[in-house]
């Protein structure tokens, strides 16, 4: 049973920075490319960053870039979303996301809520 578990969010000030990870099990986790998206109350969930399997490429939305940096450890099955300079339009639920041709799978997120 594959599983995607988030952690790493919670309250934090504006200009402040959070790391969120998740941690992959029952997949062949170097196999999936990674991806965080984000959703906001009220709005569809949109990609924040995505990487590859290997690790060797990622994008961003503009929104994020410059700010957000996706990276991933194959060995420890775990890809992280390191969130700098936070605004408060960056609060949403958080949500990684594997994806291998036909195989998708989605975490249950984890709330990052930006305001002073």
């Amino acid at each position: 049973q594959v599983q995607l578990v988030e952690s790493g969010g919670g309250l934090v000030q504006p200009g402040g920075s959070l790391r969120l990870s998740c941690a992959a099990s029952g997949l062949t986790f170097s196999s999936y490319a990674m991806s965080w998206y984000r959703q906001a109350p009220g709005k569809e969930r949109v990609l924040v960053a995505n990487i590859t399997g290997a690790g060797g490429n990622t994008n961003y939305a503009d929104s994020v870039t410059g700010r957000f940096t996706i990276s991933r450890d194959n060995a420890k099955n775990t890809v992280y979303l390191q969130m700098n300079s936070l605004k408060p339009e960056d609060t949403a639920v958080y949500y990684c996301y594997a994806v291998w041709r036909w195989s998708v799978h989605w975490g249950q997120g984890t709330q990052v809520t930006v305001s002073s």
